[in-house]
């Protein structure tokens, strides 16, 4: 009875989760620096921070903050702060000591501190709230059981995290970060500066549109 509502909002989130954004970076970030687990455990970071809009969008929260200037400019500084945070950390990052031979050992991270950063990427990005937010009011049925509508927040969960496991497989593999591992830390400033310029673009996104 439900199948062809699940199809479109499954649709509709794929085509979503495959647009790279801040999640992507960081997923690629941590894979690369880090190595393959850290980079599944980031990806599982990021798959639970699906719950936090789920739950905005079931209990109604998403309306509230969505229609409150204040408090949704709020979680876009909050989000954009973040990124910058942990963009311009990666910004800093020194040259190791040249050993004359490309090196792939793993930069340690903490389980918890990859978990945070994918958790807290996607859980605090505005953009998350809206797209669930929209899907859950344009797509899904008012009619459609709390029960049914809790499975399809399961689903999506478990699909990003599964699309970023995948993500960070590929940019975990030895061939691949080899060939980062070459620009040594112009990688980690490179994605330093993809996030902060998108830690930016959210933190003053509204003041953009006015000007």
């Amino acid at each position: 009875m439900y199948l062809n509502e699940f199809l479109v909002v499954a649709m509709i989130h794929l085509l979503a989760v495959i647009s790279p954004g801040p999640d992507f970076a960081v997923v690629i970030r941590n894979s690369v620096s880090a190595g393959r687990k850290t980079g599944l455990i980031t990806a599982a970071g990021i798959g639970a921070g699906i719950f936090l809009h789920v739950a905005y969008s079931l209990l109604g929260i998403g309306i509230i903050v969505s229609q409150s200037v204040w408090l949704f400019n709020a979680l876009k500084l909050l989000a954009g702060a973040y990124l910058l945070y942990i963009g311009i950390k990666a910004l800093r990052a020194r040259p190791q000591a040249s050993t004359g031979e490309v090196a792939l050992a793993a930069v340690a991270m903490p389980a918890r501190k990859a978990f945070v950063n994918g958790f807290i990427t996607n859980g605090l990005n505005p953009k998350a709230t809206l797209f669930f937010l929209s899907v859950f009011t344009l797509v899904v049925s008012p009619q459609t059981p709390l029960l049914i509508q809790a499975g399809y927040g399961i689903y999506l969960a478990a699909a990003t995290g599964l699309w970023f496991c995948l993500v960070a497989l590929l940019f975990s593999q030895p061939r691949v970060r080899s060939s980062f591992a070459r620009m040594g830390h112009w990688f980690d400033r490179l994605m330093g500066a993809v996030l902060v310029a998108l830690g930016l673009h959210l933190a003053l996104s509204e003041w953009l549109k006015r000007a």
